[in-house]
């Protein structure tokens, strides 16, 4: 059922533990161990993690002839590993991505140090949430656009504007967004959602007016009309406090690496 060679695939994921278990030495390890090879053992961290590995959670429904089968498979992922640090097989290329998944892994356990570690207070939640509400956009926007594939059709229909027609006649006529059959109506939004040209243009309108110049974006032309504006409040505590916990535990681990590298000698030397 699970004879196969998987464990170069999944051994990315056993690299820190297996790292940990070729330290072991004498006969507590030994006695712990769900194996030994070459006088190596293999402690039982390791075949925890290779059984949820290899059946994804469903290891009680293992008989024990799966369970002989898995543990070859681990055995045989030893043997491999050690005749290729014998005959040196791993060079340039594979050194440096084996170096950087053994640091990752490490680096994952620091991480989980502090988002499983202490619950935040009270104090700490609510100054996450000033400081998320501080970041958010102030105001929605209600907008109408007319996309043409260039800068002389843009212009001739801002001068068509200027003479009278009707924004949502010349939508429904010419542009090539699916707004068109809506007036060019693209309802509330803020501004982030934008692209940075056409977010840049409605910001700086006056309500009720449309673009005296066209506006450039990757998608072609805009004529744009700012229909209204309105005050975009926030959501309250309470209603987000329980997505609060996990920033505040992300700010904390930020904080540690920082701090991290603030103490370390670091001397980059990118060109």
């Amino acid at each position: 059922m699970f004879k196969q060679v998987v464990w170069v695939a999944l051994s990315t994921s056993l690299l820190a533990i297996s790292g940990c278990a070729e330290g072991q030495s004498g006969s507590s390890a030994s006695d712990s161990a769900v194996a030994t090879v070459n006088g190596k053992p293999v402690s039982t961290d390791v075949w925890n993690l290779w059984v949820e590995t290899r059946t994804r959670g469903a290891s009680e429904e293992l008989t024990p002839e799966n369970k002989d089968e898995l543990l070859d498979e681990l055995i045989q992922m030893y043997l491999a590993a050690e005749d290729a640090e014998k005959q040196e097989l791993a060079k340039g290329e594979d050194m440096a991505r084996m170096e950087l998944m053994r640091m990752s892994a490490f680096a994952d356990v620091a991480s989980r140090r502090f988002l499983d570690g202490e619950e935040p207070t009270e104090e700490e939640l609510k100054a996450e949430y000033e400081k998320q509400v501080a970041t958010l956009p102030k105001l929605e926007y209600n907008a109408k656009h007319i996309l043409v594939d260039s800068e002389a059709k843009a212009r001739e229909l801002i001068t068509r504007l200027d003479a009278g027609e009707r924004f949502e006649t010349l939508a429904e006529q010419n542009s090539s967004d699916s707004s068109a059959q809506n007036g060019g109506d693209l309802g509330w939004f803020v501004a982030a959602r934008m692209v940075k040209p056409f977010a840049d243009a409605v910001e700086s309108m006056e309500k009720g007016k449309h673009s005296t110049e066209p506006v450039q974006s990757q998608f072609g032309w805009h004529v744009i009309k700012l229909e209204d504006t309105r005050d975009l409040a926030p959501p309250g505590y309470e209603d987000v406090k329980e997505q609060l916990g996990p920033l505040v535990k992300q700010g904390r681990f930020q904080s540690y690496l920082d701090d991290l590298q603030q103490k370390a000698k670091v001397e980059k030397k990118l060109d």
